[in-house]
């Protein structure tokens, strides 16, 4: 009966009934509801008739626009540090991702204090590089230069020339 359309032309007790009369439903399988729906029968027949309306694509559904505030931090958040190295672990109920810690941070600090969005937003940065979180800004170095603590740069300058001046000082020509 696959692709049979006969739901079409008559009604469940109809067919039963029919059924019941050629003998392929016995007097012992009839339904529990046949007797009562042929005692009691509906005042109209419900027939199957599938509308015949034409589907209106003049009239469309306004969607509402839902817009949190952090979206436009998570917005500028992707915009300036990409999605990161390593993937969204979802396996792990209590995951979360590097974006939504700057989000929380982004508002703890904003509940702190008066700062202008990218004041507030560089120093998320600089606290989460405090906590041990890297953000690597896309195409540049893993943490802007003004970010970093000037003690470390000078030592790391000073370090550079050094092993520049010790190794000059070693330095044998290359033959070939």
């Amino acid at each position: 009966m696959a692709g049979s359309r006969l739901e079409k032309f008559g009604t469940v007790f109809t067919r039963v009934r029919d059924l019941m009369r050629s003998g392929v439903i016995k007097l012992s399988e009839k339904p529990i509801w046949y007797d009562v729906y042929e005692t009691f029968p509906p005042k109209r027949d419900p027939l199957h008739v599938k509308p015949h309306t034409r589907p209106n694509t003049k009239k469309q559904e306004t969607v509402s626009e839902i817009f949190y505030q952090e979206d436009v931090v998570r917005a500028r958040f992707y915009e300036q540090y990409g999605t990161g190295s390593r993937p969204l672990d979802l396996s792990k109920s209590d995951f979360v991702s590097t974006c939504q810690r700057f989000i929380e941070k982004y508002t703890e600090l904003k509940s702190n204090g008066e700062m202008g969005d990218s004041a507030l937003f560089e120093e998320t940065g600089k606290a989460l590089l405090k906590e041990g979180i890297i953000l690597r800004r896309r195409g540049g170095p893993p943490v802007s230069a003004e970010s970093r603590d000037p003690v470390l740069e000078l030592k790391l300058i000073d370090m550079l020339a050094a092993q520049r001046s010790v190794g000059a000082d070693t330095d044998t020509p290359h033959t070939s």
